[in-house]
């Protein structure tokens, strides 16, 4: 199942706090991007986040969910509601998350 456009916008909305949030339409669901580094994205209509440490530590009741068979356990954000705490949750993710990947030349 694909996710909507209307979820997107809704975490995006929730997200507007932040600066350089961005996105990208990847086959029917979405990857979010904060300040160039992949947090998560939106899978079925479900925010799923990278379970680096500091998403752990944020929410440690949080349950581990596949975005897709054969991809890795992301961690599932119930917290959609709260701005402040998802805010929060990428804020203190930052650090952890890996550099981007530089692009090969041709």
């Amino acid at each position: 199942m694909a996710s909507s456009k209307t979820y997107l916008d809704f975490i995006l909305e929730q997200l507007s706090e932040l600066q350089d949030i961005r996105y990208r339409a990847m086959m029917g669901e979405f990857i979010i991007y904060y300040r160039d580094k992949i947090v998560g994205g939106i899978y079925d209509d479900r925010l799923l986040v990278k379970a680096v440490p500091a998403a752990i530590a944020y929410m440690p009741n949080a349950s581990y969910e596949l975005p897709y068979q054969g991809a890795k356990e992301m961690l599932l954000v119930d917290e959609v509601d709260d701005k402040a705490f998802i805010t929060g949750l990428f804020n203190a993710m930052y650090d952890e998350l890996p550099a981007p990947k530089m692009k090969k030349k041709r």
